[in-house]
């Protein structure tokens, strides 16, 4: 297989258009990266250089979306870093019904990947009603997005092969919310699937037909933007959270500046943020 040829001139065309896209910074020596992610689909669609794939994708909405898809990175695990999960059952979510014993909660997970983030959440919210019967009397909706329709689907689809399934999911949780399909996969079941809606979203665009939400789950996305961009980001997602909310952000992520918007709160272990 041959790979696709690059000159810096059409790799920087490239960058600009991913950026421009997506939103996603690519460095200046992250050639081999173009090449390792698009090499498969440049070949199937007999393009031989970058500059033709750009020009092409200018016009062509189906493979911009599989050249974003490729070059989004959906690499995610189940109960990722764990904290973040033990966090909202132990302390967000008993201090927002405290402070609002009816209301109907709703989280957002954003850039949801394949899907493991929202169906955690959900399973977080499943252990935490089965161990505090009666608490979330108004119930709680999971808004999940991602720009990736490929990753949409599959996240609906909510099937998984025993390598995804192996990735830090307890054999309890296992047995509890997923169904043994043929082949070694598994499917969530249906109980847990109707917490979640998932939609269409690339964080670059508005963000006012999602509504308010009590908890954003934006984590490990932010690493990819520009610190303008990701500024941009953080500041239309404190629109999106009513007052008392919560913003979970990676375990490598920092929100450095934006004091007037965000307090940090150390959790022992982890860090998260209310709002102001």
């Amino acid at each position: 297989m041959n790979s696709p040829v690059l000159d810096n001139l059409e790799f920087e065309q490239f960058r600009v258009f991913l950026e421009k896209t997506s939103g996603i910074q690519l460095g200046d020596n992250k050639q081999y990266l173009v090449v390792s992610r698009l090499n498969k689909l440049m070949e199937q669609q007999g393009i031989k250089t970058l500059g033709e794939l750009t020009s092409r994708i200018q016009s062509r909405n189906a493979l911009r979306d599989q050249v974003v898809d490729a070059m989004t990175t959906n690499e995610t695990l189940w109960f990722r870093d764990t904290y973040p999960f033990e966090v909202l059952k132990q302390r967000v979510l008993p201090e927002l019904l405290k402070a609002s014993p009816n209301q109907r909660l709703r989280i957002w997970s954003a850039a949801c990947s394949s899907g493991q983030e929202p169906y955690s959440l959900a399973m977080s919210l499943d252990e935490f009603e089965r161990s505090n019967p009666g608490q979330m009397k108004g119930g709680a909706q999971i808004v999940a997005t991602d720009l990736s329709a490929t990753m949409l689907n599959a996240c609906r689809n909510a099937e998984y092969d025993s390598l995804a399934i192996g990735r830090g999911l307890s054999n309890e949780r296992l047995q509890r919310y997923f169904d043994a399909k043929e082949g070694g996969r598994w499917a969530v079941k249906p109980a847990l699937k109707s917490r979640i809606e998932f939609r269409p979203l690339n964080l670059l665009d508005s963000y006012a037909a999602l509504g308010k939400f009590d908890i954003v789950f934006c984590r490990n996305v932010l690493i990819y933007f520009s610190p303008e961009v990701k500024k941009d980001i953080l500041r239309r997602m404190h629109a999106t959270l009513k007052p008392g909310g919560y913003l979970f952000l990676g375990a490598s992520e920092a929100l450095n500046g934006l004091p007037e918007l965000y307090q940090m709160v150390q959790c022992s272990p982890g860090i998260i943020y209310s709002v102001k």
